[in-house]
């Protein structure tokens, strides 16, 4: 009878061990990239509409951040330069029509769109990656609606027309020049975490069309063989041209890279190529050699655009998931995840709520994947299916602090020292002091332990907060979750631009009493 009951017992946490309620006990990782595309261009995301005042404007962006705070983002990937045009004080694009409704109209001459919104996002200490278009300049062909400010207006020759828009020309140097000095404007006048390019670099073949650059092969095309790889070759330079100035005039600022899913099919080529079987290769069709610049260390991260279930036949996200886990170089590699199918979609995995979760499951087991960007954020306010509330309550439940980047060798500030708590209105407030605030230090981290001792670091049920850091070295810490009668144990590091930690400072333990906290020893 014991053993029968031994042999029940032994079934019965089995059965614990693999039913799916467990997972929910699962503790998210400590450190995570969690991030969301708000899409500016034809007002996809944000803002709303055209032509808001500068305070609506802010009431939308506020709005926009607080809701991805709240639901476990910690980090924004904001599109500033939809269409060859700027949502920044620029003095080389012109504002955006996205803004004000008119190209080169700004929707309040005081004010600084893109400098409000990096100023807010670092308050809740999220990062801001700037998101650029590099080769779009228009959503038509139409000019007559641009700006006086636009290239166009000075250059022509610098642009084609293809499919219904028109495009900066990939063959020029001085087109490839503008386009870095684009990106060191925005480095220079701006706190930016990250310079952020989507999948649009040649742009994805029109039917019926052919890109009109013929020309431009016979006058820079010598040494090509192949039309194809000489248009490889032009998006190469302006990728490497762009990091070279990145690393050197701003070594913190990241430069990352989303793009479509498949890098190339098996078919195209049997040693490095994926099991897929897609329509469209970035290699291919939109001359993006992604693979070769994390090869050659010319980005920072790498977030393909995995907008397939698991198991689809053509591109299987599970397949997808685990070539670019062997094809990123030691280089950040963060998922991209379409939340905007999610129950829209003809395929019935989109119709099931377990699909984003499942594949989240999936990117956490591996060793390499570092996090996920979704899109897009209207698609995650609408929470499809409910399952912007399962990361909310459990996938995205403890905060996270961003991966480290080791390889951006930033140097690492000393430990902070923290003083004596003290009880005010029922929380407790302490005083952190930055000792010698290098420009590097970037953030507090705050960890309480409901214990006499300092517990385990790695949890990330034991992070109070994070603060981002000012020009200040002394910041006020305040935990207003305290209970009567309770012991909490304080401490606190200091991270730098990439994400590592310093030293801890000196712990504080204390227990809360009715009037005032008592010394722990």
């Amino acid at each position: 009878m014991r053993k029968a009951c031994r042999i029940l017992l032994v079934i019965s946490v089995a059965v614990i061990a693999i039913h799916p309620s467990v997972f929910s006990q699962e503790i998210p990782p400590k450190r995570e990239f969690r991030g969301a595309w708000v899409a500016t261009v034809a007002n996809i995301d944000f803002p709303s509409t055209q032509g808001l005042s500068k305070e609506r404007f802010a009431e939308e962006w506020l709005k926009t951040l607080d809701f991805l705070h709240e639901v476990g983002f910690n980090a924004v990937i904001a599109q500033v330069r939809p269409a060859g045009d700027a949502f920044y004080l620029s003095k080389i694009s012109p504002w955006s029509k996205y803004l004000s409704g008119k190209q080169g109209q700004a929707i309040d001459e005081a004010f600084d769109p893109m400098r409000f919104m990096i100023e807010e996002t670092h308050k809740r200490n999220m990062e801001f990656h700037a998101w650029l278009n590099p080769y779009r300049a228009s959503m038509d062909t139409s000019t007559v609606n641009l700006s006086d400010m636009h290239p166009y207006k000075h250059h022509p020759e610098w642009f084609l027309s293809y499919g219904g828009k028109m495009y900066f020309n990939p063959a020029l140097p001085d087109v490839r020049n503008y386009i870095t000095e684009v990106v060191m404007e925005i480095v220079m006048e701006y706190d930016v975490d990250a310079i952020h390019y989507d999948d649009y670099f040649y742009p994805y073949p029109a039917a019926g069309e052919v890109f009109p650059d013929s020309k431009d092969f016979k006058t820079y095309g010598f040494g090509f063989f192949s039309i194809d790889d000489w248009r490889r070759q032009n998006i190469d330079l302006m990728i490497a041209q762009v990091s070279q100035m990145i690393k050197l005039v701003a070594p913190h600022v990241k430069f990352g890279i989303s793009p479509f899913g498949v890098w190339r099919n098996i078919s195209k080529d049997p040693q490095l190529g994926s099991a897929t079987r897609a329509g469209i290769n970035t290699y291919d069709d939109l001359y993006a050699d992604v693979r070769g610049w994390l090869e050659k260390g010319w980005i920072d991260y790498v977030v393909p655009q995995l907008y397939w279930n698991i198991g689809f036949t053509v591109a299987d996200y599970e397949v997808l998931l685990k070539w670019w886990e062997r094809n990123s170089f030691e280089r950040h590699l963060y998922i991209g995840q379409a939340i905007y199918k999610v129950n829209n979609n003809p395929e019935e995995a989109w119709r099931r709520p377990g699909e984003i979760p499942k594949q989240i499951r999936m990117n956490r087991q591996s060793p390499t994947v570092q996090g996920s960007i979704f899109y897009n954020t209207n698609s995650l306010a609408k929470n499809p299916l409910g399952v912007t509330d399962s990361l909310r309550n459990h996938y995205f439940k403890t905060p996270a602090l961003l991966p480290e980047m080791p390889h951006l060798k930033l140097p690492v500030p000393a430990p902070p020292s923290i003083g004596k708590p003290k009880l005010k209105d029922g929380a407790i407030t302490f005083e952190c002091t930055v000792k010698d605030k290098h420009p590097a230090a970037s953030y507090l981290i705050v960890y309480r332990f409901e214990d006499r001792l300092p517990g385990d670091y790695n949890n990330p049920n034991n992070i109070l907060t994070t603060v981002h850091l000012t020009d200040n070295n002394k910041v006020i810490i305040e935990d207003k979750d305290v209970t009567k009668g309770k012991i909490y144990t304080y401490a606190v590091s200091v991270a730098n631009r990439a994400h590592t930690e310093s030293l801890l400072s000196n712990w504080r333990a204390v227990e809360v009493g009715s009037r005032r906290l008592k010394r722990v020893k």
